[in-house]
């Protein structure tokens, strides 16, 4: 099995995302190898800032011993209208299971909150990603230059009651 493909080792903690993550989720966003050569423009000046991280509900999965706590993924929650706006695994942690644990944490929030359904606007590369998890397709979201140029897939998580 490939590095790539390899499960954690470790333990990994899901915590809630503060104030000073801002600058290690905006380089998360920004150096993902999901958005190279076309998809550049999408996250080329995007930034995740504290008052993001404050107004949503922004989780951090953060890596045990062999990552030094460092943060290998995060996904952020927008609960009006309810919409998964985040998730984002670190190229180098991508097909560990982190995006899946990040997802089953952000629908567990969701079911506390009272929140049934979960809209996604997926990025094209990740299609594949939420079909996995479980994310039924529901349409799609058109272009709207110069800012995405691009349709992306919608999808919606279905969060049973617990």
């Amino acid at each position: 099995m490939s590095s790539r493909t390899s499960r954690i080792s470790q333990p990994v903690t899901i915590r809630r995302a503060v104030a000073r993550d801002a600058k290690r989720l905006t380089r998360l966003v920004r150096g993902s190898g999901a958005y190279e050569g076309k998809y550049a423009t999408a996250v080329a000046g995007y930034r995740v800032g504290p008052d993001y991280i404050e107004a949503h509900r922004a989780f951090v999965a953060v890596g045990a011993d062999e990552h030094g706590g460092r943060i290998l993924g995060f996904y952020s929650l927008v609960l009006a209208p309810p919409e998964l706006d985040l998730l984002f695994v670190a190229d180098q942690m991508q097909g560990r299971g982190i995006g899946r644990l990040l997802v089953a944490h952000m629908q567990s929030e969701a079911r506390a909150a009272g929140i049934d359904r979960i809209k996604v606007v997926s990025h094209q590369p990740a299609e594949n990603f939420y079909h996995r998890v479980g994310a039924v397709r529901t349409g799609t979201a058109f272009a709207n230059p110069p800012a995405v140029p691009w349709d992306r897939p919608e999808f919606e998580f279905r969060i049973p009651s617990g």
